[in-house]
């Protein structure tokens, strides 16, 4: 009996080690490089990376785009070049991501973000952020840090360490986890105007973490919608996303 005890402490063990050695491969999954002839671009530098910023549009206003862990955030750009085409857009390809440098992680993200935000901030009236996913965090680290308008959060989490535990029950992860991306821990400081749309079916981010992020922002103005029959990896193909995010940020900023 011992032995086995001993045998299964050990593979239990030795499955912890692989998560927590492996656990960025299974949040991040960066993207090749994609050439769009229809859309310009440019190099931001920063002290450690060299991250490849696409830019569509025109406006005295920005929006700021941060995107999903596995997606490609140019392929937005037939869809948002009409539907936000008051405002000069900018989709961040995270670093490793579409030609950007370095490696991602939650301090990469978030300090990038940083410098792009800085970098934009005395050209425009008003900078707001839309974080799909993963960059919901990052956009909500970026409103906590910085003056930001408005905020879109399409399938946000609570925090990656509550989303990992729900994912791997039998594990602790939520000791494991280098990057907790702990969004509540920013939302009762978020006073902005938020809208949160949520995907019916969303198996990756289920309604529980979303639902704890909207209970949390209890200073903003939270305008929320589920998108019905919706996962997490269609929920822009519903015309009702994109038509409630043009709505949300092109309505007169009240604040």
């Amino acid at each position: 009996m011992l032995k086995i005890v001993l045998i299964v402490a050990l593979v239990y063990s030795l499955a912890c080690g692989y998560l927590y050695a492996k656990q960025r491969a299974l949040i991040f999954f960066p993207v090749t490089e994609n050439n769009w002839t229809d859309a310009q671009f440019f190099w931001l530098e920063t002290d450690q990376a060299r991250l490849k910023i696409w830019e569509i549009n025109e406006g005295k206003q920005a929006v700021i785009y941060f995107g999903g862990n596995a997606e490609a955030v140019e392929f937005n750009i037939p869809d948002f070049r009409p539907l936000l085409n008051d405002f000069k857009v900018y989709l961040v390809n995270y670093r490793g991501y579409g030609g950007s440098s370095g490696s991602p992680s939650e301090k990469a993200l978030f300090e990038d973000a940083l410098a792009l935000y800085d970098a934009l901030e005395k050209k425009y009236d008003a900078i707001h952020v839309v974080g799909r996913s993963l960059g919901s965090g990052v956009a909500l680290f970026l409103a906590e840090q910085r003056k930001i308008g408005k905020i879109a959060l399409i399938t946000p989490y609570d925090s990656l360490r509550n989303l990992a535990q729900s994912h791997y029950p039998l594990f602790p992860v939520k000791w494991l986890l280098k990057d907790p991306f702990d969004s509540l821990l920013r939302a009762q400081k978020i006073d902005n105007q938020v809208l949160i749309l949520i995907a019916e079916k969303d198996r990756i981010v289920p309604l529980k973490h979303s639902q704890r992020l909207i209970n949390s922002l209890t200073q903003a103005q939270v305008e929320s919608h589920i998108i019905q029959g919706a996962d997490h990896n269609n929920i822009t193909n519903p015309p009702e996303t994109l038509s409630y995010l043009q709505t949300f940020l092109k309505t007169e900023l009240t604040q």
